[in-house]
């Protein structure tokens, strides 16, 4: 093994890596689609770039604290270094308490599919044992919810969706991934919401997901450890309800976290991230005003992009090798998506050799010819099921 070979991903990425040319088959074949989309993505991102900015405000803006932040960070920094997926990834106890209700009379709920909300107090502590008892305090964030479509006629193969970041609206994302398709065709479905989330969200946060990054970098790198905490909770959950396979799936933050579950958990029976967050660091200097407050900042304290990425590498699917086989691991990626650019799309499949990888002609939240990928979602996902069947 050479010594470039050796060094992690976050010191041989190039730093310009944000800027190499990224191509895919349909560039050629449909371009008008394709830049048509690209374009407005770019307008789109830079909402998404204010909430950002503003949620991380008070970690750039208050003296000292950006400082105090970054030290709590070696924490991480360590354990991604010692790459044990375990340690980052703790297997969480199987003796939680769930609470059942049936979906409220005015909220969402499927027509025709028995639908009720499982609750459930994460045990979750954060990792890093200086964060612990100011982690513990987001009580909202660690009461935990999920919708769960059940067939009458006992537990069915059950797929979990996760939501990306500020859309948890289980009815959007129900309706936007014909989630009920998935129904009709056997499956149960468990509609995850992630932590400072909808329910989960503190009635002073502003807008959906914004605790995820208002208390700094350390404890937002918590936030998606808790994330796939409690996401393998509700594996449990599922296989205490007599479930003998289970899968998830997710979009954007959601197909992060799908992709971190795939390097934590032998029980999935497949994983499907859909235009999933890869280098949080990297995509971040893409946005607009992010690239340039970022640089000034970093670097007036001696730091650079490495650094950063050295600094949230513990929740990284690069930095971890997926624990089911690549042949059930399926990554669809837009061709003019501008959030998450082709180019990490394409370095997430180079590093799961052998995943599969679909692209389609649109970008991050207009996915034009969704048709075809979710037919090929279906496929996938009872080939995968029909396979750990036969493997008993």
């Amino acid at each position: 093994m050479t010594m470039a070979q050796s060094l992690p991903w976050w010191q041989t990425l190039p730093d310009d890596f944000n800027r190499t040319p990224c191509s895919t088959p349909l560039d050629a074949r449909e371009p008008f689609k394709v830049r048509a989309t690209a374009g407005l993505d770019n307008v789109l991102r830079t909402g998404l770039a204010l909430g950002a900015m503003a949620s991380l405000a008070p970690t750039f803006l208050r003296r000292g604290r950006f400082e105090a932040d970054w030290a709590l960070l070696d924490f991480h920094r360590a354990v991604a270094d010692r790459g044990n997926a375990a340690e980052a990834f703790p297997a969480p106890p199987r003796n939680v308490t769930f609470s059942h209700r049936r979906a409220p009379l005015l909220g969402y709920a499927p027509r025709g599919i028995h639908t009720e909300l499982v609750g459930f107090y994460s045990p979750y502590q954060a990792l890093n044992p200086a964060l612990r008892e100011a982690y513990s305090r987001h009580h909202h964030s660690h009461q935990v919810v999920a919708q769960h479509w059940r067939h009458p006629a006992g537990p069915r193969p059950t797929l979990i969706f996760a939501h990306g970041y500020f859309v948890n609206p289980r009815w959007l994302n129900s309706l936007f991934f014909s989630l009920r398709t998935f129904y009709e065709q056997g499956y149960d479905i468990l509609l995850y919401t992630q932590p400072f989330h909808g329910d989960r969200r503190a009635p002073h946060e502003p807008f959906s997901g914004y605790g995820i990054f208002a208390r700094g970098f350390a404890e937002a790198n918590e936030a998606m450890l808790q994330s796939v905490y409690d996401l393998r909770v509700w594996i449990n959950y599922l296989e205490a309800q007599g479930v003998r396979h289970v899968g998830v799936a997710g979009m954007s933050l959601g197909g992060y976290v799908a992709a971190l579950a795939a390097s934590c958990d032998t029980r999935l029976d497949y994983a499907i991230s859909n235009v999933p967050a890869v280098v949080v660091a990297d995509m971040a200097l893409e946005w607009p005003l992010v690239q340039p407050v970022s640089k000034v900042f970093l670097g007036s304290r001696g730091l650079g992009l490495r650094d950063l990425r050295h600094a949230l590498a513990i929740h990284c699917p690069l930095t971890w090798q997926p624990v089911i086989d690549p042949d059930r691991l399926l990554i669809i990626g837009g061709a003019g998506d501008r959030f998450t650019s082709p180019r990490y799309i394409q370095l997430l499949h180079e590093h799961w050799a052998g995943s599969h990888l679909h692209w389609f002609p649109g970008n991050h939240v207009l996915h034009l010819r969704q048709r075809e990928y979710l037919d090929l979602m279906l496929g996938f996902m009872d080939r995968c099921t029909e396979q750990a069947r036969l493997a008993g």
